[in-house]
């Protein structure tokens, strides 16, 4: 049961991203890469301040409480600054990258994670699945009808978005790590806050800030701070304290498919034979990931 529900956690991440592409690339018709990223992540972590504040509270009135993290423990403050550090290039590579590919392509780009993170476990000598490689290797080959040209080159919003795609892949493995060992929700809000704040240092330096601009791109900035900042990383980093890294990549790729939804649904996108090939492979790697080897069937065997 903690599986399933780490999975919906995470099932449930991946359609809020899916739908924040098309806002990303609304934000960027008003305001810099930076200072959305600024707002995105700044607004989005003090968002997560109330719900900190709840839960001590609530905590506090039980017979017996958990024991929580505090800010000031070694640990938390560590995992969430490198973190934040990945989730900051993460963003800003991919909100660079929207500028010159579409919001759907973007999605499934960004997807690539499912391909890096085995091959990273790989080093770390970490145990991958079976039917787990079989679903990254029929995504590799949908990744690569979706942003592979025939004449074998990467446009430079693709090029970015798949740099991305590896920051995020490290970041994937770092909130493995630190999960289960901190609050999740306090390593949420120090790693977006460490984010928001490196995007304005960048922003005071590269960018010019218009408060009309802001007031213009407001909706964009609500919509991806509340939602996809504070509310589906938080769901990414509680679903990922019961699902395996390798299988948490693939089930948040599915914003892939969400986000070529919305993009066709709002933005009037579309995509070509072999790109929607491409989107099919990648749904088809997913459900593939999720049969059990042997090794887990007698495992589930034994808990019955």
């Amino acid at each position: 049961m903690r599986k399933f529900k780490g999975e919906l956690c995470l099932l449930l991440a991946a359609l809020i991203w899916g739908s924040a592409f098309i806002f990303q690339k609304m934000g960027m018709d008003h305001v810099g890469p930076f200072t959305f990223g600024f707002f995105r992540f700044t607004l989005g972590s003090l968002a997560l301040l109330p719900l900190i504040w709840g839960y001590g509270k609530i905590n506090a009135k039980r017979p017996e409480p958990k024991e929580i993290t505090p800010f000031r423990n070694r640990v938390l403050l560590l995992g969430g600054l490198q973190c934040g550090i990945a989730s900051f290039v993460a963003g800003s590579l991919q909100q660079i990258g929207i500028v010159y590919t579409t919001a759907g392509k973007a999605g499934f780009i960004t997807s690539l994670d499912i391909i890096i993170v085995p091959i990273l476990l790989l080093f770390l000598k970490r145990r991958v699945g079976t039917f787990t490689w079989i679903g990254v290797a029929i995504a590799g080959f949908g990744l690569y009808l979706l942003c592979i040209t025939e004449g074998f080159t990467i446009q430079l919003g693709d090029g970015l978005v798949m740099a991305c795609a590896f920051c995020y892949s490290l970041q994937i493995l770092l909130i493995d790590y630190y999960s289960d060992k901190v609050d999740a929700i306090k390593l949420s809000f120090l790693q977006f806050l460490i984010s928001g704040l490196l995007s304005g240092v960048f922003m005071l330096f590269l960018e010019t800030v218009s408060l009309q601009d802001i007031i213009d791109c407001a909706v964009p900035i609500l919509y991806t701070a509340i939602l996809e900042v504070s509310i589906a990383f938080t769901l990414q980093i509680i679903g990922q304290k019961d699902t395996p890294p390798a299988i948490a990549a693939l089930i948040m790729s599915l914003e892939a498919f969400f986000s070529a939804v919305c993009g066709a649904l709002f933005l009037g996108e579309v995509m070509s034979g072999r790109e929607m090939l491409g989107c099919a492979l990648m749904l088809t790697a997913f459900i593939i990931s999720q049969i059990p080897d042997k090794k887990e069937r007698a495992q589930r065997r034994e808990l019955r």
